[in-house]
């Protein structure tokens, strides 16, 4: 699990996002803009269609003068090259799938999973550049030669040896091997049976991580709590949920009957993702961009002690620079899966004290963006997890006023007073185009 941010290092991320964003400003990327929750800078090189993206955490190691001389060589350096290769023979090879939730922009992107997309990047030694949905036609190929292109080029790898028992592997990405992105590999999961021990489950919390034991193992449940914890705790999370391979090897959610003693942790981790997706959209929709760094870092309280750890490390860096370096797999075994049960210890504690960092999130979305739906200004309902174990858990739209909204898919929507289902309530909605993760729009509550 990643470990969270103390006051002093928020405050060098923040100087050092300063620093980047005014040189790549001077250098004439007027909109470079900074994004804390990632800790990367995010800006448009001229000529290209989809932002670059610069990962800050090499950078925060150096010290001093040491990293204004590294942060300037930096940025000399995409001044010098910033644009994406011309030729699809040039640019093929460095092209990589990753596997991601909503991002803003519009990039070359397609369904893959529930709330998840499939993206392609270019893979370049400082940056990654998501692909944009018009660059394939100047590449002279279509969107599916670049998906497919971009698979291709990963490892593939698996590990060898068979398990005499269920164990837990987490595959550990050093920045080179992209193994959450291996999810999106027909059969790869599959080929895991041998080495967990039976039929695979796997765990991609975040973007550094990749979990994977056998279903009907004692550690999934724990393996669920681990799973939501290092989501809710992560800078870059992409799902909670697990997963599984279907009758063509492709990765889908894992799912169990009602009767299943996992069947509510599973609901738990399907609507923890879906509330998370739909904060994030309402917290920052596709045309408002992400707040600036301050120049200087606010002042620490004197005679105070330093903060509480309230902000998540960004986990190591998931870019590449030359096609098939894959970092090591490292079977945790016995005596790893004791460690990964130690989250689970808890059992739904942890991932219950894990939820309190994902209600906060969702706070956020209560602060409604305004939005335009069949020419009536509408705000964001926010969606928030009820429930428990017991009760079963349950996602909540939340319209407490008679008003326009924007209400996101739940399970139940709570209209002024009144708790109803989500399925009552459809048939006086509409949906809206161009929102994702769905919305649906009405112009005040229904008289049913």
């Amino acid at each position: 699990m990643g470990r969270r941010v103390g006051l002093l290092e928020r405050i060098a991320r923040a100087r050092l996002g300063g620093q980047v964003i005014r040189r790549l400003r001077r250098a004439g990327f007027t909109d470079a803009r900074y994004e804390r929750r990632g800790f990367r800078v995010r800006f448009t090189a001229d000529g290209d269609d989809t932002p670059t993206i610069l990962e800050l955490a090499p950078l925060l190691a150096v010290r001093g003068r040491r990293r204004r001389g590294q942060v300037d060589r930096f940025v000399a350096g995409l001044v010098a090259a910033p644009e994406l290769p011309r030729d699809w023979a040039e640019v093929r090879p460095l092209l990589r799938p990753v596997l991601r939730g909503g991002t803003p922009g519009s990039p070359l992107r397609r369904p893959v999973l529930p709330f998840l997309y499939e993206y392609v990047v270019v893979d370049q030694p400082e940056t990654m550049t998501y692909v944009g949905p018009d660059q394939p036609a100047g590449w002279g190929v279509s969107a599916e030669q670049v998906f497919a292109a971009a698979r291709a080029n990963l490892s593939g790898a698996v590990l060898q040896g068979v398990a005499s028992e269920p164990v837990v592997v987490r595959f550990v990405d050093d920045g080179d091997a992209y193994w959450t992105s291996h999810l999106l590999l027909e059969h790869w999961l599959e080929r895991l049976a041998g080495q967990v021990g039976g039929v695979p489950v796997a765990f991609a919390p975040e973007r550094g991580t990749l979990l994977v034991t056998a279903d009907g193992s004692e550690h999934l449940r724990g393996l669920f709590a681990q799973a939501e914890e290092i989501y809710a705790g992560s800078a870059r999370p992409i799902t909670p949920m697990a997963y599984v391979y279907d009758e063509r090897g492709c990765t889908v959610p894992y799912t169990v009957a009602p009767d299943h003693p996992l069947h509510q942790t599973v609901r738990r981790a399907e609507r923890v993702l879906a509330v998370h997706e739909y904060s994030r959209q309402a917290a920052q929709p596709p045309d408002e961009p992400p707040a600036q760094p301050p120049d200087e870092p606010p002042a620490q309280p004197p005679d105070e002690p330093p903060a509480q750890p309230a902000e998540p490390a960004a986990p190591p860096d998931d870019r590449t620079d030359a096609p098939g370096r894959g970092a090591s797999a490292a079977p945790q075994g016995k005596d790893a899966a004791g460690s990964g049960m130690g989250a689970a210890t808890t059992g739904m504690d942890a991932a219950a004290q894990a939820t309190n960092a994902t209600a906060h999130q969702t706070d956020t979305a209560a602060h409604a963006t305004d939005a335009t739906a069949h020419g009536v200004a509408a705000a964001m309902a926010e969606l928030r997890l009820v429930g428990s174990a017991d009760e079963g858990w349950r996602t909540r739209a939340i319209w407490d006023r008679d008003e326009a909204v924007l209400l996101p898919e739940a399970d139940e929507v709570q209209v002024g007073e009144d708790v109803r289902p989500w399925n009552e309530l459809l048939p006086h909605l509409t949906v809206v185009t161009g929102c994702e993760p769905a919305r649906w729009a009405a112009t005040g509550w229904p008289q049913i």
